[in-house]
């Protein structure tokens, strides 16, 4: 994710010389990092006088603590931002200090593709500057949504942080459904991607209409759609299967958050 964040920075014009990147092992860099990319192997090699801007904790959540106390030094200057699941703002102000300016995001998947979205919740300590800084870069992959309570975030994490596995195992799904309808495998596969790919851009595309306008748009009464959609939407079948998906990774977030 935080590849994916460097790629958007870079393709909306963010100066090379204006970004550092601390990371220990030098294989876990992107092959073509551009050479005007600080590269530091320790938070330790920044200068005394530097004072960063927004530092991005983009590390997984099981070594978050012994990465980010370091970086304490920063805390009357710098606005932290972090990308880690399950790490709180509670988590950080007792590694950074409790007036550190903290801002937690969740991002999902299709960053990589700048067709994301993240979730964010800010600190008291965070300024309206450096909340609207923040939201200019995380906009770099995607769209961008604020919350005021932190307790949300968990069903955030379960519906748009994982939810693009939901649209996976969906397209698997359609795949298998097809095959087992007669049609050869690689043809079911390319028709399932093709579809969930599209319908997907095709509701981006349509601004204020809803899903589930979408929706009525392609049910002709009496065709196929109909007859399938009784299936899925029969005994609200899919939805409560789905609102069970979703409480359930909430309550492992929420676990793990612990």
């Amino acid at each position: 994710m935080g590849g994916a964040l460097l790629g958007g920075w870079l393709d909306q014009g963010a100066a090379p010389g204006s970004i550092t990147i601390v990371e220990p092992n030098a294989a876990a860099l992107p092959d073509q990092l551009n050479q005007d990319i600080t590269r530091l192997r320790s938070v330790d090699e920044i200068a005394a006088d530097g004072l960063p801007e927004i530092i991005l904790f983009a590390v997984k959540p099981q070594v978050m603590d012994a990465v980010a106390a370091p970086y304490a030094r920063f805390a009357g200057t710098a606005t932290y931002l972090s990308i880690a699941a399950g790490k709180t703002i509670g988590d950080f102000e007792a590694l950074l200090g409790a007036g550190a300016a903290i801002i937690r995001v969740m991002p999902n998947t299709p960053a990589a593709v700048r067709r994301g979205i993240s979730v964010a919740v800010a600190n008291a300590a965070v300024t309206d500057a450096a909340r609207t800084r923040a939201g200019e870069l995380l906009s770099a992959v995607g769209e961008v949504a604020w919350i005021e309570d932190e307790g949300l975030m968990d069903a955030v994490t379960a519906l748009s942080g994982s939810g693009p596995a939901y649209v996976f195992h969906l397209t698997e799904c359609m795949t298998e459904a097809g095959i087992a309808a007669g049609l050869p495998g690689d043809l079911a596969a390319a028709l399932a991607q093709a579809t969930v790919a599209g319908s997907g851009e095709l509701m981006r595309q349509s601004g204020a209409e809803t899903a589930s306008t979408l929706r009525r748009n392609v049910t002709s009464p009496g065709g196929t759609t109909e007859a399938a959609l009784k299936v899925l939407m029969g005994d609200d079948a899919l939805q409560k299967l789905m609102t069970e998906a979703i409480q359930a990774a909430t309550n492992r977030s929420r676990e793990l958050a612990g």
